[in-house]
């Protein structure tokens, strides 16, 4: 639900970050969150919107972040507080019982004092007036040991209080703000699902899916238990002030001067604190979109050896986020070591001043201030100023949750210019289709001096047929984009049916719109569900009949699961040719008044194009259809074609006129049939009949093990993590060993300073205790300067060891986050496979278990040695002074410690849970927010939000049943302590009362023992972090020991010192490792000469691309082998492999980043001359597009190349391949984005690079592969014909028969 449940993105779950004492007389100690990550938030990819963004992220109102309650909420909440309140009255009470007690045992104690010196004759008393009635007895009265007695009861009855105010004050806030949360949550999501594509220009969408987990977590941790210790704190605060005043106003006041400089430290780390961890946030934003890009692109990254350029460029990232982090702890170690070392001069001054008035009192005979009011005055107001103190860190996590709530509230409430919420417009019950663009001028957000379209006007007629061509770039896709409403328009109108689009009703006008783009999304749900994202309503047979009209029920058949096959993420277990008619079925299944077509069929073989082509022929009757087509044979019977250049019309008629005119039309058509007057433009081979199979992993059907890979019921079972030790951390921290020792040192030093404190206090009861005044006197000043050289001390050793820990837990999470996406980047493409490994899981767990590992070993460490210094010294103490009562306190210690780790238990139980739930529902919000533009085109805002509404019920449950038990145990853990302060005292006064101890050492004992407490306390609290890390390490290591079964990181194999490039397939027989039971090659024969072009063909799902896969070493095959110059491409060095291959695509995948880096990515050296980028972008006939850019080469594409066209990013894509200079070329469908003008100059640049090197081309056009060396007919993953294309006409076999099918419909 948040990051509090996910052991990913957790703050401070136990409120260790607060720790607060009920130690009475001891110093309180709060304990920061600077160790913890503030994760990941939205940065902006323009850096003019990024400032823009910071500037507006000011923080919401005190109640505005409340804004999500409901009564049920404030209900809860009012009640939390009111416990909060009395639970932090308790400690003051307390005090007052303290004073009271203690002012007993002075009394009695200087009775006995006059009484011996009276008794012996020794000194008088000088300057007493009044001396109490002297009495020979020697010991303390009886009246002492009843006295206490009553003390005990006063303490059980405080206990019992607590237990029930604690468990209420926690269980209420954090079940409320799990509520609150949830509604933020959802709230946030549908609005980030309400706003427009121009949004989404200027909006890395990686980065908001992170943004859901993390920044949520931080308003539910901000809003939650922090909350009512806030309010515990500030109760203690005004009812300390309160006593201290009753009890004594001047020692009040002189206390009071210092907490000017202890709210001004307090207020001056919270603001740093916040924005330094909103830096650091943004920074880890950029870093983890890096990660994400990566991850979801990588076979691309695979391909062209990039493991290594992607992980220094997330290094970067990190750097910045690790310097931020650094200083930070550097401010919180000064803030809070100043804050120390004002509280222990309060201390030296008050108990200086506190000994004058209880002289002068004792010298007026007033008997106004004595040592109880001393301690009771004095410990009221320090309790006041530490709680207020102790209250900082909520009061910066409320500050934080406040900052981050302005962005999340600021999305929620942005209403977008296209607003598909908005029931504004027109929503007529029918549409005609008839579409006008009037005088249309448009440039996108992200590049607003860059025209698209410029003064564009046209009509389409309803019912009539209508095909946009031109260049790529040329606006063609923007034209359908803006009738869709993505955008507005700059100048001008587009109307449907006379009414303008921005005046429609976006939902009504959206749902009469049926679209099949170039690029198909599917979603990772099953093929039925799929086709059922057109229209939901649809019934099964609605389903199969739209299926058999696109060509894909044969092939959706025969998968094990049929219809309820999973496809993958992305669709990524479909072959492109399967995806694209699975997104024609669902256009079809729409049944829409207009289609539009953007080449809906360019990933299809020559018959499932006839077939689909045809059936789209159907589905245009009676309805207005726009095609966008590079295939100019496939738009010649439409009624109009609309050429376009430079975003605007130039030409306007039928095929035969625009021919008669030879303008522009006639140019790309002529260009296109230059080379082959029988060109066919889909060659794919293969009969009806031949039985398709994918080539990417489907669902599976029986248990098998495959590799070590076990698989049951189709699902791959996750490996299991190994425990890791948490040595092993520590030894990652090797090179800061220098640091850590420093603060080691510092953080024993600071924790031995509260025994000091407690030996120091003891004695000051003493002197209290002292008749003669002179004497008590110079022991006061004595005793106070000694709280100065404590302050000083532990100024220095608050600043060592947060700097120290800082400096190695941020180089510490730079590392593990460094070396985990090394180890994800260089497992084998199976593994990215599995369902388990989907892109959302992985980016979450590289974000959440570095933060995890990093929280325990970081400044957490300086907690626990903290803990054990003091540990060690109080036990020491308190067994010198009296072994009896050490072992009656003790006993109530593993009750402490039992509260602790049930508080552990419960709490990294429920997290664990809730990470698996939170799982589910980040892949539903990464699946929807990156395929958020087919998300818009099929209206499915409304079914992804309550898919996610669905996913996030099992965190909620979680979070009410951790609600309970954290305040069960929270407050068990701090009422004990109150029921050992009874058995302690009650047993303290007996061993008085038997003359064995005096009351200075009863509290030099007490107060020691309850340091150990605390200091277990603290252990306990620390125990959930060190879990998580455990745990996080546990998979941290658990992937990086992993041997991959292909290491693209490992330096071993042979690397040939002259490359012929001869490739030769034996008996290749292959399954994908998470369908083991299909097998997708068939005994695969065929070789390939050195220089020689092969063409492969055949229908989608042959085994094409998985051939390619093979060589690229995707994969490892079944049996058979693949040789590389007789050599096993098992046994060659796998990044000099791929280093000599050169791989375009047919869906090509760019980064964000620049024109240049993306080229760059094609380059193993890190230092390449511009002249070569620009040489291969010249190649590709992308180099003048480019110089029209605003920054040229420097020029950012957006996310995943967003602001270019299909054939842009293609080209780019090519000219990437281009600049490896590789010595084999694997091609697939490498021109199939490029419109006719573009491929002829590309398709020369590649002839070119064919030249001396080896090539494998998969083509869907004939003229790309007719002059190839040797054409390959892959049919059952075996080669079924093979030779050049002269010879495979002559034997007149299934390559004649898809050729001349094809030549005919041409």
């Amino acid at each position: 639900m948040s990051s509090r449940d996910n052991e990913a993105f957790e703050s401070d779950e136990t409120g260790a970050g607060i720790r607060k004492s009920s130690v009475i007389g001891l110093p309180l100690e709060p304990v920061g969150n600077e160790g913890n990550k503030v994760a990941v938030k939205t940065k902006e990819r323009n850096d003019d919107l990024k400032e823009a963004k910071q500037d507006k992220a000011a923080q919401v109102g005190v109640f505005e972040i409340f804004r999500f309650a409901d009564k049920w909420d404030i209900m809860l909440m009012v009640v939390g507080t009111i416990c909060a309140t009395i639970f932090g009255l308790c400690l003051p009470v307390m005090i007052i019982v303290l004073g009271d007690m203690t002012n007993s045992f002075i009394q009695d104690g200087r009775k006995t004092e006059i009484a011996q010196q009276l008794s012996t004759g020794s000194a008088a008393v000088d300057g007493l007036t009044d001396i109490p009635e002297a009495t020979t007895n020697t010991t303390y009265s009886p009246s002492v040991e009843s006295s206490m007695k009553l003390f005990a009861y006063y303490y059980v009855g405080i206990g019992f209080i607590t237990l029930l105010t604690g468990y209420i004050m926690i269980a209420f806030w954090v079940w409320a703000s799990a509520r609150q949360t949830h509604r933020i949550r959802l709230a946030y999501f549908r609005a980030i699902m309400r706003q427009d594509i121009g949004w989404y220009d200027v909006n890395k969408p990686s980065e908001l899916a992170t943004r859901l987990a993390d920044d949520l977590g931080k308003i539910q941790s901000g809003i939650g238990d922090k909350i009512a210790l806030l309010f515990m704190g500030l109760s203690s605060f005004v009812a300390g002030f309160v006593i201290g005043f009753i009890y004594g106003w001047e020692l009040t006041l002189v206390i009071l001067a210092f907490t000017p400089l202890l709210a001004f430290c307090a207020s001056m780390m919270v603001k740093f604190s916040t924005s330094l961890s909103t830096k650091e946030s943004l920074e880890y934003a950029q870093a983890g979109s890096v990660a994400e890009e990566a991850l979801s692109s990588i076979r691309t990254v695979a391909a062209l050896g990039a493991e290594d350029r992607i992980v220094a460029k997330y290094t970067v990232n990190l750097q910045n986020a690790k310097r931020t982090g650094i200083k930070k702890g550097f401010i919180f170690g000064t803030g809070m070591g100043f804050f120390w070392l004002v509280i222990y001069c309060a201390y030296c001054v008050a108990f200086w001043y506190g000994a004058k008035l209880v002289r002068d009192s004792l010298r007026s005979g007033s008997l106004r201030y004595d040592g109880g009011t001393i301690l009771t005055v004095f410990f009221a107001v320090l309790i006041g100023a530490l709680s207020l103190g102790n209250a900082a860190p909520s009061l910066q996590e409320f500050s934080i949750a406040r900052g981050v709530a302005a962005l999340v509230y600021e999305l929620i409430d942005r209403t977008p210019p296209v607003d598909t919420r908005s029931t504004k417009g027109k929503a007529p019950s029918s549409m005609s289709g008839r579409v006008r663009f009037k005088n249309v001028a448009f440039a996108y957000p992200a590049r607003k001096n860059v025209p698209i379209i410029r003064n564009l006007t046209l009509s389409i007629n309803e019912g009539e047929t209508v095909a946009f061509v031109g260049p790529s770039g040329c606006g063609k896709s923007t034209t359908i984009a803006l009738l869709q409403r993505f955008y507005d328009p700059d100048g001008g109108e587009v109307y449907v049916d006379d009414i303008k689009v921005r005046d429609w009703d976006i939902n009504q006008l959206r749902s009469f719109i049926g679209v099949v783009s170039q690029e198909p999304v599917l979603f990772g749900t099953t093929i039925g569900e799929n086709i059922r994202y057109g229209r939901p309503e649809v019934s099964q047979d609605d389903i199969e009949v739209a299926a058999k009209k696109a060509n894909c029920h044969q092939f959706i058949m025969e998968q094990p699961q049929k219809y309820d096959t999973i496809v993958g993420e992305r669709g990524s277990q479909l072959s492109g040719g399967q995806k694209q008619r699975i997104a024609i079925a669902r256009a079809i299944v729409r049944d829409p008044k207009i289609l539009l077509l953007d080449e809906a069929t360019s990933a299809l073989d020559a018959n499932s194009e006839k077939a689909v082509q045809e059936a789209l022929d159907e589905a245009r009757q009676g309805r207005t259809t726009i095609i966008i087509a590079h295939r100019l044979s496939t738009i010649r019977g439409t009624d109009k074609i609309i050429a376009m250049e430079n975003g605007g019309v130039v030409e306007v008629g039928t095929h035969n006129d625009l021919m008669q005119q030879k303008g522009l039309y006639y140019r790309l058509v002529t260009n296109q049939s230059k080379e082959d007057a029988e060109k066919a433009e889909n060659m794919e081979s293969g009969g009806p009949d031949v039985v398709p199979e994918a080539e990417r992993p489907t669902q599976r059907e029986s248990v098998i093990t495959l590799r070590g890979i076990e698989v049951e019921d189709g699902v791959v079972k996750a490996t299991k993590d190994a425990d890791v030790s948490m040595s092993r951390i520590f030894k990652l921290n090797k090179p800061e060993w220098g640091y850590i020792v420093v603060g080691w040192i510092a953080a024993m030093i600071t924790g031995a300073s509260q025994p000091a404190f407690a030996i120091l206090f003891s004695q000051l009861i003493r002197v209290f205790m002292t008749v003669d005044l002179v004497k008590q006197e110079q022991d006061a000043l004595t005793f106070s300067l000694c709280f100065i050289a404590i302050g000083v001390g532990t100024f220095l050793s608050w600043f060592l060891q947060h700097s120290m820990f800082a400096i190695s837990g941020e180089n510490l999470t730079v590392r593990l986050r460094q070396q985990t996406l090394q180890a994800m980047l260089r497992q084998e493409i199976g593994w990215f496979d599995r369902q388990e490994n989907n892109t959302g899981a992985l980016t979450t767990r590289l974000a959440s278990d570095a933060s995890a590992v990093q929280g325990a070993a970081g400044v957490r460490i300086a907690t626990l040695l903290q803990a054990g210094t003091l540990l060690l010294a109080a036990l020491i103490i308190a067994f010198v002074y009296s072994w009896k009562l050490s072992l009656v306190v003790l006993a109530f210690v593993p009750l402490v410690v039992l509260g602790g780790l049930f508080q552990n238990r419960v709490l990294v139980g429920q997290a664990g849970r809730n990470q698996k739930s939170l799982e589910a529902a980040g892949k539903v919000a990464f699946e929807s927010i990156s395929n958020f533009r087919t998300v818009c085109m099929l209206g499915l805002q409304n079914h992804f939000y309550d898919s996610y509404k669905s996913a996030l019920k099992a965190p909620m449950r979680n979070e009410v049943i951790k609600a309970h038990t954290y305040g069960i145990a929270y407050s068990f853990s701090q009422s004990v302590i109150y029921f050992s302060y009874a058995a302690a005292f009650t047993f303290g006064a007996y061993l008085i009362g038997q003359g064995e101890m005096d009351f200075p050492d009863v509290f030099r004992v007490f107060g020691a023992l309850v340091f150990c407490a605390m200091g277990l306390g603290n252990t306990s609290s620390w125990a959930p972090d060190y879990a998580k890390a455990k745990a996080a390490s546990a998979r941290i290591f658990g992937l990086i020991d992993r041997k991959p079964e292909i290491d693209s990181s490992s330096s071993s194999g042979k690397m040939l010192d002259n490359l012929q490039g001869h490739i030769e397939f034996t008996d290749v027989q292959f399954v994908f490792p998470t369908r083991p039971k299909t097998k997708v090659l068939r005994g695969l024969n065929l070789s390939i000469s050195p220089g020689q072009t092969l063409a492969l063909v055949g229908h989608s799902g042959c085994g094409k691309s998985t051939t390619i896969s093979l060589v690229e070493r995707f994969y490892n095959v079944l049996s058979g082998n693949v040789t590389l110059d007789r050599f096993p491409l098992d046994g060659l060095n796998i990044r000099w492999l791929r280093s000599q291959l050169g791989f375009v695509q047919q869906e090509p995948v760019l980064f964000s980043g620049t024109v240049k880096e993306n080229i760059l990515y094609g380059c193993a050296d890190k230092q390449v001359d511009m002249d070569k980028v620009i040489a291969a972008a010249k190649d590709a006939n992308i180099h003048g597009f480019i110089m029209n850019l605003p920054s040229q080469y420097d020029t950012h594409l957006g996310d995943r190349g967003s602001q270019l066209s299909g054939g842009q990013k293609q080209r780019i894509a090519i000219a990437r391949a281009i600049i490896r200079r590789p010595k084999i070329l694997l091609l697939d469908e490498a021109t199939s984005a490029l419109d006719t003008e573009s491929e002829k100059v590309v398709q020369d640049a590649l002839d070119r690079a064919q030249q001396g090197r080896t090539c494998i081309v998969i083509a869907h056009r004939l003229n790309t592969i007719q002059n190839a060396d040797k054409i390959c007919v892959i049919a059952h993953g075996k080669v079924a014909e093979q030779g050049s294309h002269d010879q495979l006409m002559a034997i007149r076999g299934v390559y004649w028969k898809a050729f001349t099918t094809l030549r005919g419909a041409s």
